[in-house]
């Protein structure tokens, strides 16, 4: 039996997590669970699963939280901040961590988790992307794990060798193709980009997914920080990293090898794949996804994107490749412009155009530790948002 903490419980992600542990129980049981704000949500949740701990964001949010437990006779003890996030992420009582608080705020439980030795789930992309160096220097130090869960970096790993070590050549790996669907607007005019409502920028063609991640896969900045992502987890540079559109999304990434061969991995688009796999890994359990019917299919597309239409892909291989702090910047200022697209302050157009501006305003420079990137993130988010309301 193992157990388990999910950071992000009542997300997509956390949901489809917990729909897998539902499917085995004499597998596995859950530590702990949080959420932000999401109070309900997650009592709900506690008294299915039962957890010893749950986390919420704030001293109000815990009240509440406290209040609905005790009035169904639910023990689970409540704690709420980052600090409490790094302690169930770092519990001795947790064999795993489903790390899928989006975002920077995922960074620090993340890092605990890996300091702790813990074998760690990622699903928060952007915990790579901010301090990718920092991050697999302390999973190597503590002897953590560390498995993918987007889709694209999933595939990637089941298409590597088993006990692949992050250098490409010594196991015989050309290049790493990261599919992606194009969003809800790889056809529609450029042109008329600049009149996208939020409406139609959350609406993804083939996954359900949350507000921010929506739009930034109409963005294709969420290829962007995969790209990031891959580099760190597979050790690939950016000239070997190649991005493929497939609208289909059945097949979520490939690796092609030296030979010729070219690997790739196919599902029906649905997270509880990537989630079974990783916690099973490395043996298979049911996820309860329904096998892929590729007669009913029928066909699959490829495509080069276009860094005119999807300038943030462009952005964030700059990142890459200028190294550094860049990637954190690019990051926060991503953060910031999404949020404002979502209240409504500016357009969808302007949000590659603020990213690009506070990249190039803010020096990119070294850190060599977390305070240092944090400091980074907080600059760049206040730089951000100085240029949205001068």
């Amino acid at each position: 039996m193992q157990s388990i903490s999910i950071l992000g419980s009542t997300g997509s992600i956390g949901v489809s997590t917990l729909d897998v542990v539902a499917r085995h129980p004499d597998r596995y049981r859950v530590h702990a669970l949080s959420a932000h704000a999401r109070v309900a949500e997650l009592a709900q949740q506690c008294e299915r699963f039962r957890p010893q701990v749950a986390v919420v964001g704030s001293a109000t949010a815990a009240a509440e939280l406290e209040a609905l437990l005790r009035a169904k006779d639910i023990a689970t003890d409540v704690a709420y901040g980052p600090e409490a996030l790094c302690a169930i992420a770092s519990a001795e009582g947790c064999d795993m961590v489903m790390a899928a608080i989006v975002g920077a705020a995922g960074l620090a439980s993340t890092l605990a988790a890996a300091k702790a030795g813990k074998k760690i789930l990622l699903a928060n992309k952007e915990a790579l992307v901010i301090s990718g160096q920092l991050l697999m220097d302390a999973v190597a130090a503590h002897g953590a794990s560390l498995l993918p869960i987007d889709s694209e970096h999933n595939a990637i790993f089941q298409c590597l060798p088993a006990g692949y070590t992050r250098s490409m050549p010594a196991h015989g790996v050309e290049k790493i193709l990261l599919t992606a669907s194009g969003g809800p607007f790889l056809t529609r005019d450029v042109a008329t980009l600049n009149d996208v409502t939020v409406e139609e920028a959350v609406a993804h063609p083939k996954w359900v997914m949350g507000r921010k991640i929506s739009v930034d896969s109409a963005t294709m900045m969420n290829k962007g920080l995969e790209v990031i992502e891959a580099h760190w987890l597979f050790g690939a540079p950016a000239d070997k990293i190649e991005v493929v559109i497939h609208p289909q999304s059945v097949i979520h990434s490939m690796v092609s090898y030296a030979d010729g061969s070219v690997l790739a991995q196919l599902g029906n688009p649905d997270m509880r794949t990537p989630i079974a796999n990783a916690m099973a890994y490395p043996e298979r359990i049911a996820s309860g996804v329904a096998p892929l019917d590729l007669a009913q299919i029928a066909q699959l597309s490829f495509s080069q994107p276009d860094f005119d239409r999807f300038p943030c892909l462009k952005l964030a291989y700059d990142a890459l490749r200028a190294g550094g702090t860049l990637a954190a910047i690019l990051n926060a200022a991503n953060e910031v412009a999404v949020q404002a697209f979502l209240d409504r302050r500016i357009g969808f157009r302007m949000i590659d155009q603020l990213i690009q501006r506070v990249m190039s305003a803010i020096p990119n420079r070294q850190a060599s530790d977390i305070g240092a990137l944090l400091a980074e993130d907080v600059e760049a988010r206040a730089h951000a948002e100085a240029l949205i309301s001068p």
